[in-house]
């Protein structure tokens, strides 16, 4: 799925049809393109658009869509996808965005973003908004956020960078984590890997590692109670 901003009042829609024989008979793979070419799973209301919701159980099977998106800037949206990589840039949202397996990456983004896969990594830039994001294995990667952030992974590096206040919480089963610019309250965990902070403390900063260095950046007027 990938989505960007074009001009207002109008939404454009493409689709990418693969379809295989099953071997189980029913409709073939170009009977099943053909289907959907003449009958879009596209469903409007009012401005609220969906896509991609195929009544037919028979036309689903064997079948993946790929989605080109283009919206006006004062969007919301909210994706999913069983398997794929997903791409959203250059809305006002907020967006939440969900696949069971593969990458999703956001950019310029007005308001909150939530994004969520299985299995894959995830980068967000310049993101208004505070953010919450997972995936069960891969590296995640926020810069220029706004507000806060919760993220977690099983497996893979954190890396952050914050603008705006906003408390972090940020975990990480294996892997190194790094924030820099923290403008509030931080709880950072690794199971394995290092963890390296930066920013100025408006509450408290819970950091923890099973193995690997722990390095703290403070401002020179910066007061705090330290336990290690």
């Amino acid at each position: 799925i990938t989505v960007r901003r074009g001009p207002a009042n109008t939404v454009s829609v493409h689709g990418t049809i693969r379809a295989s024989d099953s071997w189980t008979g029913g409709a073939s793979a170009q009977e099943k393109v053909k289907r959907l070419e003449a009958d879009p799973p596209i469903e409007q209301t009012g401005n609220i658009i969906r896509i991609g919701n195929i009544q037919d159980e028979k036309l689903r099977h064997n079948v993946s869509i790929s989605y080109e998106l283009v919206v006006p800037e004062d969007t919301r949206l909210q994706t999913h996808s069983g398997s794929g990589n997903q791409s959203v840039e250059d809305v006002k949202g907020p967006v939440e965005a969900h696949t069971g397996s593969g990458s999703i990456r956001m950019r310029d983004v007005g308001s909150g973003v939530r994004a969520s896969t299985g299995s894959g990594g995830i980068e967000l830039d310049n993101i208004q908004g505070s953010v919450r994001a997972h995936t069960g294995s891969g590296s995640i990667r926020a810069d220029r956020i706004g507000g806060g952030l919760v993220a977690n992974t099983g497996s893979g590096n954190i890396t952050y960078r914050q603008t705006g206040a906003g408390g972090v919480e940020v975990e990480t089963g294996s892997g190194d984590v790094t924030v820099e610019d923290v403008k509030g309250s931080l709880r950072a965990g690794a199971g394995s890997g290092r963890i390296e902070a930066a920013g100025q403390p408006s509450g408290s900063w819970e950091l923890h590692t099973g193995s690997g260095g722990v390095t703290v950046h403070l401002p020179s007027q910066a007061a705090f109670d330290l336990y290690a």
